[in-house]
């Protein structure tokens, strides 16, 4: 209105369709086109064929869920902010993840699911925490990362470029970095088998890159991610604390990322999926808690669940 030029970068489709008079999809540092409002058609499947560069049927790959019995748990956990000890962060969240179930914890910014995910992944955050966290019906006593990692669990951090990966360093060496007891003897690294475990790990996933030595800086969004998942994979873990797994990717990546939770709970893993994009936790997640104000404020089913539905749950608890 008051005559300036707007441009928004975003791969939130909805949100550029609604906002946008044109729209330029860019794919690999190319042009692919211009869709103008009022003279192009313009809809969210042609946008992501320019993006991805074919048809993308389903925005989610389909998957049987093949659950079993309860193989994590938490119960009455409660966190303190490590800045302030008089302030409770986590408020008694209690939950449960099944062998094999995909286990979605949605709310907006700001609801403690990060500090609650890295609180369990052995007090990452957080001071004067208290509660019990049960595993394969075995209560684990975890005070660092390290015996978090060694309990088999990992945690897929939302900020791949600062806390996920050592950006200046190789895709080798990021992969293999939370298990070099692996790829060790007496102490010292052995690189054969750090190459052999690393180049598995890449051919396993897909990451696209000229080789394990690729610096992962210089990595696309989507395949950076996919070494951060390539890590804790390696680390063997039974569960998998994955927040915001697919921020800032495109949608033909975040497909892949969809495939590969899907696979890794077809193995039997735990995990629980944090995301802000509430069309991501309908789509992949078995289970929803609805997180807000630092506690749980509703579950529902996959069935159950709507956008609307969850959006209600936590307007509604806000007024309590």
């Amino acid at each position: 209105e008051n005559g300036l030029t707007c441009i928004i970068i975003s791969h939130k489709i909805h949100e550029v369709t609604k906002i946008a008079e044109e729209i330029t999809v860019i794919r690999d540092g190319a042009l692919i086109e211009t869709l103008v409002k009022g003279r192009d058609e313009i809809s969210e499947n042609r946008i992501i064929k320019g993006m991805v560069g074919r048809e993308l049927v389903n925005r989610f790959p389909p998957r049987t869920p093949n659950i079993g019995e309860i193989g994590f748990e938490v119960k009455d956990w409660v966190v303190y902010d490590p800045l302030d000890e008089d302030k409770m962060r986590i408020k008694n969240v209690s939950f449960h993840v099944k062998k094999g179930e995909v286990v979605g914890i949605a709310g907006l910014m700001g609801a403690g699911r990060t500090e609650l995910a890295m609180s369990v992944f052995g007090k990452a955050y957080g001071k004067k925490i208290s509660g019990t966290i049960i595993k394969d019906g075995k209560e684990l006593k975890m005070n660092n990362v390290s015996e978090a990692i060694s309990e088999g669990l990992a945690y897929a951090t939302e900020d791949r470029k600062t806390a996920g990966l050592v950006l200046i360093d190789d895709i080798r060496r990021n992969i293999t970095m939370a298990s070099l007891g692996k790829i060790s003897k007496n102490g010292i690294i052995d690189d054969d088998i750090e190459i052999r475990e690393a180049e598995q790990q890449k051919n396993k996933l897909g990451i696209k890159c000229s080789s394990i030595f690729q610096t992962s800086g210089n990595l696309s969004g989507g395949n950076q991610q996919k070494v951060v998942l390539s890590k804790w994979i390696f680390s063997e873990p039974d569960v998998l604390l994955l927040d915001e797994p697919t921020r800032g990717i495109d949608v033909g990546a975040k497909y892949e990322i969809y495939t590969i939770i899907n696979k890794l709970a077809d193995q039997g893993k735990c995990i629980v999926l944090i995301s802000s994009e509430l069309p991501e936790i309908l789509g992949t997640c078995d289970r929803i808690y609805i997180m807000n104000e630092g506690r749980f404020v509703g579950e529902m089913t996959r069935e159950e669940a709507t956008q609307e539905g969850i959006m209600k749950c936590i307007l509604q608890s806000s007024q309590n």
